[in-house]
């Protein structure tokens, strides 16, 4: 007989990945309080642990750099289960990274369109790939980009019309499909 998600011991890690804006980090807290898991943003933690802004980070060391910070974060940066975390937009992109993130738990892609990304991201000045003239156009070549390996996740749940509460929800159902 399998138990629900919810009610397991040693939940595997979820990852949530998918672009700026979709709601990762709100989602993630609140499905974290729900299933009784930790919670961790990978943005945050790599901040803490080095001392300096994304923005400062991607402007003075570049992007190829913070990457690999990313990387570090993953493979030795955070514990091996109970825990839910909130993936930076791109952590998820360069190869290998979407398979360490399975290897090591559950991926939930959140999606959201362009047009909502922007709605939600227009006033925050903390987003380096979002400083430029054309913000939408922006976002959509970055989905562009990264829509193939943001599919490759283990479930994908469209955030443009849900509350939190109900992305909770979609996020748990699927989880319980998969015991």
């Amino acid at each position: 007989m399998h138990s629900s998600f919810s009610s397991e011991k040693n939940k595997p890690n979820l990852y949530l990945v998918g672009m700026m804006g979709t709601g990762k980090s709100t989602i993630g807290k609140v499905l974290a309080d729900q299933l009784s898991m930790n919670f961790i943003d990978s943005d945050e933690s790599i901040e803490e642990s080095y001392g300096q802004s994304i923005s400062e980070i991607f402007t003075q060391k570049g992007e190829d750099f913070f990457r690999n910070l990313e990387q570090k974060f993953i493979t030795s940066g955070h514990q091996d289960h109970n825990l839910i975390v909130s993936c930076g937009g791109g952590l998820c992109i360069p190869s290998g990274m979407m398979e360490l993130l399975k290897s090591k738990g559950k991926v939930i892609c959140l999606w959201a369109s362009p047009e909502t990304l922007l709605q939600r991201t227009e006033t925050d000045q903390t987003r380096p790939l979002l400083q430029v003239a054309d913000p939408l156009l922006q976002l959509q070549k970055l989905i562009s980009q990264r829509e193939s390996r943001y599919r490759e996740a283990d479930h994908i749940i469209n955030t443009d019309e849900l509350t939190v509460n109900e992305v909770v929800q979609s996020i748990t159902k699927a989880l319980q499909g998969d015991c």
